[in-house]
């Protein structure tokens, strides 16, 4: 398996998986647990971006990162925007484990204004979006500046969203790649 489990301790982040609450869009739990993977190519660029962050004062707070086809399907059925999710059919970065959400946060752990939260669906979320507080739009490229040094390409319509580039050349993952899935039981595609 070429997905990194990456924890607090391990990558100095602060986990928020929202999929694995009822505080995400579609207002009920999609996983069963909480977790974070990424691919090892992923999980080495965030490793570099965590480290120009917390040379800034700064860590990471993750939303999501590898998420299984079945929970895009999940997603898509409650919501089928092409403008903030990806159709299934044609397979998000997320679903390949090169994929993260994430937002800056300071040392005591409060979250830095972006103007909006995260997966609000909305094209204030857009980067450039000059609708938001000049604090939010600074933080904003603060965010994309440690994360495109890193190694991170961005998605124009979500400030909270970073791929690797070429994010189309690593292979679709089912949640069967976990020992432990993400995933319902009886969950299925």
């Amino acid at each position: 398996m070429n997905l990194v489990e990456i924890t607090p301790d391990n990558h100095d982040i602060t986990l928020n998986i929202a999929y694995a609450t009822t505080d995400n869009f579609t207002g009920a739990p999609v996983y069963r647990r909480s977790g974070c993977y990424l691919h090892k190519k992923a999980e080495k660029c965030l490793k570099k971006a965590s480290g120009y962050a917390k040379k800034l004062g700064y860590r990471f707070k993750i939303y999501d990162a590898f998420r299984p086809t079945e929970a895009q399907w999940v997603l898509w059925n409650h919501t089928p925007d092409p403008m903030f999710l990806a159709d299934p059919r044609r397979g998000s970065p997320h679903s390949r484990g090169v994929a993260v959400d994430l937002t800056l946060i300071d040392e005591t752990g409060k979250d830095l204004e972006m103007g909006t939260g995260f997966d609000t669906f909305h094209p204030k979320s857009h980067h450039g979006n000059v609708n938001v507080s000049p604090e939010a739009q600074r933080n904003r490229h603060l965010l994309m500046g440690i994360m495109t040094l890193s190694g991170w390409d961005f998605y124009q319509n979500e400030w909270w969203h970073y791929q690797l580039f070429n994010s189309q050349d690593y292979p679709l993952l089912s949640d069967s790649v976990l020992l432990d899935g993400l995933m319902p039981l009886n969950t299925k595609t």
